[in-house]
């Protein structure tokens, strides 16, 4: 995940466009390989970091934080610790994430029919 500038043009493009275009914004939060496959995994309920891990065995751990906390900042997602030993760690959809079920069910289908033009 390469970190725009804030000072460079291409950062204040993308402000300008996410102001102007809210499928711009939603996609640039949710958009990607990794967060909306993290987001897929996640309608099923919820999973440890471990999990979603060998659910997405090319990602790295480091991308994989990267994604979970963007998702989290975004309120996507929820990041739940107990208080056990060894700590639990557990990721899961909140409200506003289980409204991208819809999104992503439509997407899957739209890939299917495009897939079959190929």
């Amino acid at each position: 995940m390469t970190k725009i500038k804030e000072t460079s043009t291409h950062f204040e493009n993308k402000k300008i466009l996410e102001q102007e275009c809210l499928e711009v914004y939603a996609s640039n939060i949710i958009g990607g390989q990794w967060a909306l496959s993290i987001c897929c995994y996640l309608i099923h309920g919820k999973h440890r970091f471990g999990e979603l891990k060998k659910r997405l065995p090319n990602i790295t751990e480091r991308m994989l934080t990267l994604q979970l906390r963007k998702l989290e900042q975004h309120k996507i997602v929820k990041r739940t610790v107990y208080a056990e030993v060894p700590p639990r760690v557990e990721y899961e959809l909140t409200t506003i994430g289980y409204e991208l079920k819809s999104i992503i069910r439509e997407l899957e289908k739209w890939g299917k029919k495009h897939k079959k033009l190929e």
